[in-house]
């Protein structure tokens, strides 16, 4: 058995990841980053359910390999061989996970509110480096698996039972906070060296907390409605539609706003209309209730007033996104948004413009494109 290991120790990746120990983590972290980037694209395609299910299953299997193996679980046996490379899983694991996630929610045009989530995502990603050296931390482990355990049950379950809203996700989330304390109460059986490192009843507050800071997030509506996703959003001077084509024009933005595809300055005339074209991603055959809400910024108060609330129904499946549009006439000039929201009033995504009522003003570099 010693010359067996001996002679694995000796093969070529082992000599590379000791030769290359300090970059590592490195390595993993940018592996598993770019192959979600290059691999993954709806969250409702059968290849990207299975990347994800089998992300979220290796790493529960992995977690509960790496905790017990400090208690010499493993010795003697075939899993013995592949203990220095369970920390590197791990991290490559949740690397992968989070930037799944970063990608799907950088899908929405304008995070807007939901800023705060999608932030913790990509600190998650980048902090992803670091957590080599803490990872055997077993708190920081445990917290880290079940946000993204969450996430990932937020994500799916919508997707399997073709329906999202509060009690969808209030389910999600419950799903998940069970599963995770299974895991770790099975590890914490299994494990003398985990009940030595961590007590039970800490463990499990600080999981309920994340559970509750989580839930806060939702129903403050700081989190993004996932899986829908904003993937177009325009202020528009006419919007027809002709065979099944949404013909629309608007004005295109200056080159060095390489960021936007339409000025968020509108030239409005008296008798004019303006129109918020969007198109939202959504999973096939999951049917949601849509509003556009339009907001315009009241320059004494300092406040944003609410003019309407003009709703359409989507049904998803189609790669660009269900598309419609609501317009206004005998607007005010300044600054507005439309905000585009789902029944529960979690935002999908923010249409931003200025609206510049000056007869002696046009329009210019208008274009129409077929959306």
């Amino acid at each position: 058995m010693k010359r067996r290991l001996d002679r694995f120790g000796n093969n070529k990746f082992r000599i590379f990841i000791r030769k290359h120990k300090k970059y590592a983590p490195l390595i993993f972290f940018i592996g598993g980053f770019i192959f979600d980037s290059f691999t993954l694209g709806r969250i409702d395609r059968l290849y990207d359910l299975i990347i994800l299910c089998l992300h979220m299953s290796a790493l529960t299997i992995t977690l509960y390999l790496y905790n017990v193996a400090y208690d010499g679980k493993w010795q003697n046996t075939i899993l013995h061989r592949y203990e220095e490379y369970f920390p590197l899983a791990i991290q490559f694991f949740f690397g992968g996970l989070s930037s799944a996630y970063v990608i799907y929610f950088s899908r929405s045009v304008s995070l807007s509110s939901t800023m705060s989530f999608f932030v913790i995502l990509v600190i998650l990603l980048i902090a992803n480096e670091f957590l080599k050296k803490r990872i055997s931390n077993k708190y920081l482990q445990f917290s880290v698996y079940f946000f993204l355990n969450l996430t990932f049950f937020t994500f799916m379950i919508p997707v399997f039972i073709k329906e999202m809203n509060t009690n969808v996700f209030i389910f999600s989330s419950l799903v998940s906070l069970i599963l995770t304390l299974v895991v770790i109460i099975i590890i914490y059986a299994a494990s003398p060296n985990t009940r030595k490192e961590i007590h039970k009843g800490k463990i499990i507050g600080l999981i309920l907390s994340i559970y509750a800071l989580i839930n806060s997030f939702y129903f403050l509506k700081l989190i993004p409605p996932v899986p829908l996703a904003l993937h177009r959003g325009i202020a528009a001077h006419e919007v027809t539609l002709v065979n099944n084509d949404y013909l629309v024009s608007y004005e295109r933005a200056d080159s060095k706003m390489f960021w936007r595809d339409h000025k968020l300055k509108f030239i409005y005339n008296p008798g004019d209309k303006v129109f918020a074209f969007a198109s939202i991603f959504a999973p096939t055959d999951i049917k949601k209730s849509i509003f556009h809400r339009w907001k315009w910024y009241n320059e004494e108060t300092k406040e944003w007033e609410i003019t309407d609330n003009i709703g359409y129904r989507i049904t998803g499946g189609r790669d660009t996104g269900y598309r419609g549009y609501t317009f206004k006439t005998n607007v005010k000039p300044g600054e507005w948004k439309v905000q585009v929201i789902t029944s529960e009033e979690l935002v999908i995504g923010v249409i931003d413009f200025e609206i510049i009522i000056d007869p002696t003003l046009k329009p210019n570099k208008i274009i129409q494109e077929k959306l």
